[in-house]
């Protein structure tokens, strides 16, 4: 997963390795062929149509919801750095999480859609890793923004519910 730089004390991770680590490529690329290359090899490539309208919404959510966050300066690409101010308006009025719940919603409708235990999994390995993600999240935006973020936890939402 990584190597070594000469001289450094490190190990470097591989890019490829933090390429497939990233929530959107596991989300909208890799997860899609795993679940495609494991229908191949079943010889049963199924696609049912009632999920790809949740695909497509799904994927919008999440686009729209990044770039919503970027034209307001919310902080920057990636869950890494807390963003700059609270966001809580536009998409992020009606769930804490919008972008997040575009790849899940990307993914139940994968799963619908092929019917495959190779999405199911998929679905679930993003659903336990995102809503670490988000607790972990949660947990610093509170730390930045206190009396704000707690009220904004009060009145919407984490997913939708």
């Amino acid at each position: 997963m990584g190597r070594r730089v000469p001289g450094a004390q490190a190990i470097v991770p591989d890019a490829r390795a933090n390429a497939l680590a990233s929530s959107p490529r596991q989300t909208f690329v890799l997860f899609p062929a795993l679940t495609l290359f494991s229908q191949i090899l079943a010889r049963r490539i199924a696609i049912h149509g009632y999920g790809v309208p949740l695909m497509v919404a799904g994927y919008l959510l999440y686009r729209g919801a990044g770039r919503y966050r970027e034209a307001h300066h919310a902080g920057p690409r990636g869950s890494a750095t807390p963003p700059d101010r609270l966001l809580t308006t536009g998409p992020y009025a009606y769930t804490r999480n919008p972008m997040y719940l575009g790849h899940l919603l990307f993914l139940t409708g994968l799963v619908v859609t092929s019917r495959s235990p190779v999405a199911l999994l998929c679905f679930l390995w993003q659903l336990v890793r995102l809503s670490d993600r988000v607790r972990v999240d949660e947990q610093r935006l509170e730390t930045k923004f206190g009396d704000d973020h707690r009220a904004y936890v009060a009145r919407v939402p984490r997913w939708f519910i």
